[in-house]
Order: C-alpha cells, then sequence, then structure tokens
C-alpha cells in the first residue's frame, strides 16, 4: 500500500494511506484513548467521542478512530483543547454509569476506568439524572447490565461480524438509549446463541458471563465429591491471566492450582474428547455405510446447535446425537466412575471449566440428564477460574506443573488436545475414520487439508483407501450459514462438516481472557491479529508433545468399552453419549 507522510506532535512519519488518525498514531507510538474502536477499527461508530485531536483539514476536534489521514496532515493529541475534551467526554459516560466499581467483574480489566485514568476524568462534574437501567440475568450464560454500558456499539457490531445475527441493537432515542435485544426483551426471550462473543467485546461490565462460582462454593461445603474437568482451550489462555505471553500452554500450573483449590480430582475433558470422537466417528460410517443421512455435521459446539434449532429445525437431523465432550465426561463420571468408587452419583458434583459461556446453558438442558441427574452441574469460564485462583491467594507463576489424576479416566490424546481449535474435532475424527476404513494408522497423523485458525469456511476432498470423503469446516454463524443453505437448497457436495460456534473455534471462545493490546503491553502491537494463531499453535504444540495422538489408541477408552460400554454407539453407550435436539420458534431477529 502507499505511504503518505503526516506529523504528529510536529514530528514527521510515514503511514500506509487508508489509516485511521487512531491506527496512524499507534504505528508511531502514540495511543490516542478510545472506546469505540476494537481490533483495527472493526466496532467503531465514533460514538464515544473519548479519542477526539485536532487535525489540519478539519473544522475543530475530529475522533481519531473514524476520521483518515491525508497527505500532509498535521495531528496534535496533547494541545490543552484536544485533552480537556477527551477529559469531558470521559467525565459525561461517567455521569450516567453505575460506578459499582469493586463489585464489577471486569474490575482490572475496564477500559472506561483505565481511559478515565490515562485522561485525568473525574466523577461528579457533571450531575443529574441517570438512563434507566435494564438488569437481565435471566439466562443461565450471560447477564446484562445497562447502568455500565456506554453505548460504543462494539457487541452490536461483533454479533453481526461473527454470526450475522442482530441479538443486539440501540433501543430507544437520545437519553432514554439503551443497547438490547428487540423491545428490551431478555435475552433469554430472544434468539440468542449465548456464545459471549459479545461479552469479549465489551469494554466494561454491561456483558458479562453468569458466575457460578458462588454454586461451586457451596457443593464444597456441602460435602460432595466435587471433580473437575478443563477443556483444551482454557491451558491455551489461562496464562494471559497471570501475564504470561499470549499463547502459552499452562497446563501443569493450571492442574496444581485447581488441586489447590480443593478440588478431589483433576482431569483432562480430552478423555471426553477422544471419546466423543469414538462415537462421533462411529456414527459417521454409519451414516457413510448404511444409508443415514448426510452430511453430518459435529455437535459439540452448543451456540452453533442453538443456532440450529433457532434458525435450522429442519436440519436437526443432520447434526451427530454425540453429546459434547464435557457432557459425556460428567456422564461417565456419574456412571462408571461412580460405580468404580463406590459413590452414589447425586453425591458427586462435575464442574468444568470451559472457553465458552454457552456451556453453561448447555449444561441446563433436559436432553442432557441422565435418570433426572445432570451430567455436569456447573460451568466455570476461563475467566472465573483465573478470579478463584486469585481469590485463593495462589501465586500462579510461583506453581509446580503437575499432572492430571491418572485413574479411570486419565489418559488423552492428541486428537483430543486439539479439539480447542476451528478444524480440530475434523482431524480428530478423520484420524480415526482413517483407521477403522484401512486398517492402519494414517501415516502423517496429521490432516493439514483442515488445519487453519481464521475464521470462514475451509474444505477438503480426503481420500481414504480410495474412498473420497468430502469435508468442511466454518465457524462462527455468518459462515456457517453458507454451508446450511447449501444443504436446505440440495446442493451440497460435502459427507461431513465441521461447524463451531466461534469464530477461529474455542480458542477464541466468549468465557476466554480478554484481548486488548492495552491490557497485554509486552504483546506486539498485531496481537489482534495474532492471538487466535498463537492460542492454536499452543495446541497444536501439545498434541505433537503426546505418545498417543488417536482418540481409538487410548487405553482408558479402550478399557471403558470393554467393562462398561461395550462398543461404540451401543445401547448403553447411546442412553449415556447421545442426544437430541427440538426446533425452537417464536423469535423473531431484529
Amino acid at each position: 500500500m502507499a505511504k503518505i507522510n503526516i506529523k504528529i506532535e510536529g514530528v514527521p512519519y510515514q503511514v500506509e494511506e487508508g489509516l485511521t488518525i487512531l491506527e496512524a498514531a499507534k504505528t508511531c507510538g502514540y495511543e490516542i484513548p478510545s472506546l469505540c474502536t476494537f481490533n483495527h477499527g472493526e466496532c467503531s461508530v465514533g460514538s464515544c467521542r473519548v479519542c477526539l485531536v485536532e487535525a489540519t483539514g478539519a473544522r475543530g476536534l475530529v475522533a481519531s478512530c473514524v476520521y483518515p489521514v491525508a497527505e500532509g496532515m498535521e495531528i496534535r493529541i496533547s494541545t490543552p483543547a484536544a485533552t480537556a475534551a477527551r477529559r469531558a467526554s470521559v467525565e459525561l459516560l461517567l455521569s450516567n454509569h453505575n460506578k459499582d466499581c469493586q463489585q464489577c467483574e471486569k474490575n482490572g480489566k475496564c477500559e472506561l476506568l483505565r481511559v478515565a485514568n490515562i485522561t485525568g476524568a473525574r466523577e461528579g462534574r457533571f450531575a443529574g439524572a441517570k438512563t434507566p437501567t435494564t438488569y437481565d440475568d435471566l439466562t443461565p450464560s450471560i447477564v446484562r447490565d445497562t447502568s455500565k454500558c456506554i453505548l460504543c456499539g462494539r457487541c452490536v457490531a461483533r454479533c453481526a461480524s461473527a454470526h450475522g445475527l442482530g441479538i443486539l441493537g440501540f433501543e430507544n432515542r437520545g437519553f432514554n438509549t439503551m443497547v438490547g435485544p428487540a423491545e428490551n426483551r431478555s435475552m433469554k426471550d430472544s434468539p440468542c446463541i449465548l456464545c459471549g462473543q459479545c461479552v469479549s467485546v465489551c469494554p466494561t461490565g454491561a456483558l458479562m458471563e453468569k458466575s457460578e462460582i458462588a454454586k461451586v462454593d457451596a457443593a464444597f461445603k456441602a460435602g460432595k465429591h466435587v471433580i473437575v474437568q478443563t477443556a483444551p482451550a482454557v491451558r491455551a489462555a489461562l496464562g494471559e491471566e497471570f501475564d504470561y505471553p499470549v499463547g502459552t500452554p499452562v497446563t501443569g500450573k493450571m492442574v496444581a492450582a485447581l488441586r489447590r483449590l480443593g478440588f478431589e480430582k483433576v482431569y483432562d475433558t480430552d478423555f471426553g474428547a477422544d471419546l466423543t470422537i469414538m462415537e462421533e466417528g462411529t456414527e459417521l460410517l454409519h451414516r457413510l455405510t448404511e444409508g443415514g443421512v448426510l452430511p453430518m455435521i459435529t455437535s459439540c459446539s452448543p451456540g452453533w446447535v442453538n443456532y440450529a434449532e433457532y434458525n435450522y429445525a429442519d436440519l436437526l437431523p443432520h447434526l451427530s446425537s454425540c453429546k459434547s465432550p464435557h457432557q459425556m465426561q460428567g456422564a461417565i463420571i456419574k456412571s462408571y466412575w461412580a460405580e468404580q468408587k463406590g459413590i452414589a452419583p447425586e453425591d458427586i458434583f462435575v464442574v468444568s471449566i470451559m472457553p465458552c459461556t454457552a456451556k453453561k446453558f448447555e449444561k441446563e438442558r433436559d436432553q442432557l440428564k441422565v435418570n433426572g441427574i445432570a451430567d455436569v452441574d456447573a460451568v466455570l469460564t476461563t475467566r472465573e477460574l483465573a478470579r478463584m485462583i486469585r481469590r485463593a491467594g495462589i501465586m500462579f507463576n510461583r506453581l509446580p506443573d503437575e499432572e492430571y489424576d491418572a485413574d479411570i479416566m486419565g489418559d488423552y490424546t492428541g486428537a483430543g488436545v486439539i479439539f480447542g481449535v476451528t478444524g480440530g474435532v475434523m482431524e480428530a475424527a478423520l484420524r480415526t475414520v482413517y483407521f477403522k476404513l484401512t486398517g492402519k494408522e494414517h501415516e502423517a497423523i496429521k490432516f493439514e487439508e483442515v488445519r487453519g485458525h481464521e475464521a470462514g469456511i475451509r474444505e477438503a476432498a480426503i481420500d481414504i483407501n480410495g474412498t473420497t470423503v468430502n469435508v468442511a469446516i466454518a465457524s462462527g454463524m455468518k459462515s456457517a450459514k453458507v454451508l446450511l443453505d447449501e444443504i436446505r437448497e440440495g446442493k451440497s457436495k460435502y459427507q461431513f462438516i465441521e461447524i463451531m460456534g466461534c469464530p477461529g473455534g474455542c480458542i477464541n471462545g466468549g468465557g476466554q481472557p480478554i484481548v486488548r493490546s492495552c491490557f497485554l503491553p509486552n504483546e506486539a502491537d498485531d496481537i489482534y491479529d495474532t492471538y487466535k494463531e498463537k492460542r492454536a499453535k499452543a495446541l497444536y504444540s501439545e498434541d505433537e508433545r503426546q505418545v498417543l495422538r488417536q482418540s481409538h489408541n487410548n487405553p482408558q477408552i479402550i478399557e471403558l468399552y470393554e467393562k462398561f460400554l461395550g462398543e461404540p454407539n451401543s445401547h448403553k453407550a447411546h442412553e449415556l453419549l447421545h442426544t437430541t435436539y427440538a426446533g425452537r420458534e417464536g423469535f423473531n431477529e431484529r
């Protein structure tokens, strides 16, 4: 791209043509305070007026997040007028803000508080009435508190860019403006898929996951056998909460922390992922050889399942009937594990540490109960686990590296690890399906054709012993819709499709640590472009380190079938590990 000449505070620079003043200033070493801009302007509507600067050719102050640079432009950031205007903008926001910072879950990662400190803003300068507040905590997954909303629109834009949905939007006008579902309904009464992508971009505590820490505390107090399992993507991101570089795997320290928090057993959900592959791979083979509904679509992402039930009820037979890995593992803990340990299922409390807010809803589904007993009792996000660790006074960086508990369900393979990245479920399944069809392992082990951390659609034609299996991978519902419409129109050429709710997969789940360059000072300026790749690399590197990398070679999975389940897709396996879906009607999108 062509370069142009500008000056910032009188110093000459060359920057790329087409950048906004905000972006250009950052490349030159200046951080202009801002709130509405996220990910190189993805969500910028210029609404907060916190990034005001002076620029030649403009009349008065301009919002640097939307104003483009031009040849010869001179930009002034620190003039008295610009400094005072930015401070006043923040003080106006504070005047309409619920300032319960000590109780806010976003404390420490609140961008409003950060820009207040930078601009020198103080509360109380502008006093008066406040916009009427809505507090919505009716879903199991997400809490919406409009008293903390600054009307930046980032959540609105993310819902549209990731999923093509309009669940959130601006309601009312003037002083009564708020962000919420149509007609300010509860999110429970809207077709929200509860993925939490809106939470991940919210600069304040206006959108947060619904915490279940108190529920876990109560289980400890009641003397339950509290068992914890951790999803693969958690290890790739938890370290960010404790100042590790993005993409640093912290598996050993995470296990050590969970033990010190008092959990009786610490297991890896990768065991459940291996079990899912055995069930899902067998289901796919049955559909391929016995004329079942094709293409078969993965079902381990609850956000995607929610979307399908709302928008594509006619395609639900295409979904695999398999429960997601943590639900499968919960079911086995409360059946086989309980039997082996001589513990009544009702005395066991299963906690799943997940990168996902939709999993909180998933665990509540009646279809995921066995004899009235839920597979999983509580779901904590990666962020919630970090809060528990800090609350307990545990110095995470000083913890030793410890191993997961190894009894009954302690083994896992590299195939289970890569579930956390888009394309990982597909690759794990192909490793086992290849073996089932050929009787030998795929020589390269990896299936590079289906790899890639980015959102969008990828496709591949896999030759397995002379049989071509056409597969596709999509993450984010905006991409998935393309594949689903092809199926609905009878134009799909695929036999197997993987769909993940969040762009990039679980590594970018709505419950993962907040990614902001301002809170990651040691990271490169391109962190928004690279964080998914770095987290994905952490999982692929752990896959490479595993001795066993195919789910069907997990010795404890083999033993589980021999002693308890019989064989994949058996009657007992269906009772414990499979589920059903139902269309949800009566909701209108914005």
